[in-house]
């Protein structure tokens, strides 16, 4: 039996006590909410502090879960040669608790920004999805399935 391979990733809406969000500018993904994948023997909370502050300086209390999503297709990474594994994120909400806001090897640019703007600056349609889920958090966790390859497509979305 072949055990399944699925990326764990965990992100994190960071939001200020001035209703402004965490955003990151990477290399691939434009602007997004701080995240990365979760590293083996690593628990999804510390995996989410680890990825905020490496990709933005910001040191964070998770506050609480707002969203699971898959990303069921498989695709070719930036390389072209490399197959991409079907991928699980978990998206939490967060409250900054110090550190000094600064870029990445993995950011070129990281800012606060207008919760309501920052949906002008995410282009990538599943982050857009994703942060949409966030605005609209009524207390129930969003579950949703997309693929991004060849186009972006929601096969499933629903609050759990």
């Amino acid at each position: 039996m072949a055990w399944p391979t699925h990326i764990v990733a965990v992100s994190g809406v960071v939001e200020n006590e001035q209703g402004q969000v965490l955003l990151v500018k990477t290399q691939h993904g434009g602007w997004v909410c701080p995240g990365g994948q979760v590293e083996v023997g690593e628990n999804l909370m510390d995996a989410l502090i680890r990825e905020i502050k490496e990709e933005s300086g910001i040191d964070v209390l998770v506050s609480h879960l707002f969203g699971v999503f898959s990303n069921t297709g498989v695709h070719k990474w930036h390389d072209g040669v490399t197959d991409v594994p079907t991928k699980v994120m978990l998206d939490f909400v967060c409250k900054p608790i110090g550190g000094q806001l600064c870029t990445s090897a993995e950011t070129s640019d990281c800012r606060w920004v207008e919760k309501g703007y920052a949906l002008s600056m995410i282009t990538a349609p599943a982050v857009r999805k994703r942060y949409q889920a966030f605005l609209g958090f009524n207390g129930k966790t969003q579950y949703m399935e997309y693929v991004t390859k060849p186009s972006f497509e929601v096969k499933l979305s629903q609050s759990i």
